[in-house]
């Protein structure tokens, strides 16, 4: 494919609001996650719960879109004057020709679930307050960033688990290259909820220890909520990195566990690889999808090896950020951008003893060097898999 420039980029995670707030965490090694509970639900795990979203301010002719969800969307359209860089892409290309390509697991369903403790005692009517379509719809992010922004481009939610914001990037590539927009914004939001907490622990993929990808005693996921968005636009000249490749693939070998041997992780990386036109040995490091569950991490490390050998530097970032689920691809695709921006790739953090059947060469300590190739892993339930490859800006 043809190299398509990322013109802007932003994050908000537990590490805080912002490309400098997680560049100085990631290069400091200091973690976002906490032992805590969220709303009613304390399932005895860490999360990464972001600051700042209960006392944000609302637009009145926005009120029917409030809801966490967006409004850890909103503080990501603040950051890094992300929402300014948007509107000034629409003035240059026109509303109707700027795409909105999101994705999340769970969108607002937080804002259903307190409606439900509020309905009526008598008839268990919802409350009136409850706006569905705007809050709780899984369409409901891309509906508000639209309106939010004054954007009139197609716009879609992709919601294929733990892939979802990164699978938006080869969406949007798609739709450039075929003349139907000129600039997308891409990128996910999940915010915490009791059905994603609840949900994780049913599944036995939580621990009472933090997330530790790759080690040897690894137990579990840690769960954390974030926001993350990224333009892309046709013919740029400034860009802040490159979109150089996308791979995507669906094994469907189980609803929930990845395929054992890594194969359908792999055929991602392979098809990102041969659309960037790159071989295995021009990528300087791997951003792994890295969830610190025993299967998860033995399946990618399978296919990480099978795809680069064993001497790529790699490290998961969900120590850091926790498991962001619908929004880890878009999370990560920024990361990735940090790490080619500054030179700096930052350590598999919380690893203590690699586990022995692992091969993949994990980072202990930051990899600091010029990067020109960095990849992304992002894979979900029933084996909808992508990675992403970034260039930076020589």
């Amino acid at each position: 494919m043809q190299p398509l420039g990322i013109t802007q980029h932003t994050l908000v995670t537990a590490l805080g609001h912002g490309r400098d707030a997680t560049f100085a965490a990631l290069r400091d090694g200091r973690t976002g996650l906490a032992r805590r509970g969220f709303e009613t639900a304390d399932i005895g795990s860490w999360l990464g719960v972001v600051a700042g979203i209960d006392g944000l301010d609302w637009r009145a002719d926005l009120a029917d879109y409030d809801c966490r969800n967006n409004r850890l969307a909103e503080l990501a359209l603040r950051a890094d004057g992300f929402g300014d860089a948007v509107r000034a892409a629409a003035a240059r290309w026109g509303a109707q020709r700027v795409g909105v390509f999101l994705g999340t697991s769970t969108s607002g369903i937080l804002q259903t679930e307190l409606a439900y403790r509020a309905r009526d005692a008598a008839t268990g009517a919802l409350p009136g307050w409850l706006h569905y379509g705007q809050t709780h719809n899984t369409y409901s992010v891309a509906r508000y960033v639209r309106a939010a922004l004054g954007l009139t481009g197609p716009a879609h939610v992709v919601s294929t688990a733990c892939s979802s914001s990164a699978k938006v990037y080869a969406a949007a590539e798609r739709m450039i290259r075929l003349g139907l927009v000129d600039a997308a914004v891409v990128g996910g939001v999940d915010s915490l909820c009791m059905t994603t907490l609840y949900g994780f622990q049913a599944l036995e993929l939580t621990s009472g220890e933090i997330c530790r990808p790759w080690d040897a005693t690894r137990a579990g996921l840690s769960i954390g909520e974030a926001a993350a968005f990224a333009l892309l636009e046709r013919d740029a000249t400034r860009p802040m990195g490159w979109l150089l490749g996308a791979g995507e693939s669906s094994d469907g070998h189980h609803m929930s566990s990845p395929h054992p041997e890594g194969a359908g992780a792999a055929l991602a990386m392979r098809a990102a690889l041969a659309q960037a036109g790159l071989q295995p040995g021009h990528v300087d490091h791997l951003n792994l999808h890295g969830t610190g569950t025993p299967g998860n991490d033995a399946a990618e490390d399978q296919a990480v090896c099978t795809v680069f050998g064993t001497a790529l530097p790699c490290s998961s970032t969900k120590g850091y950020t926790g498991h962001t689920l619908g929004a880890a691809g878009g999370v990560e695709a920024s990361i990735a951008l940090l790490a080619l921006q500054h030179g700096l790739a930052p350590p598999n953090l919380n690893l203590q003893t690699q586990d022995p059947a692992l091969h993949a060469h994990l980072l202990r300590e930051p990899l600091q060097r010029p990067l020109q190739v960095v990849a992304s892993n992002s894979f979900g339930f029933g084996g909808s898999n992508a990675c992403l490859i970034f260039g930076g800006v020589r």
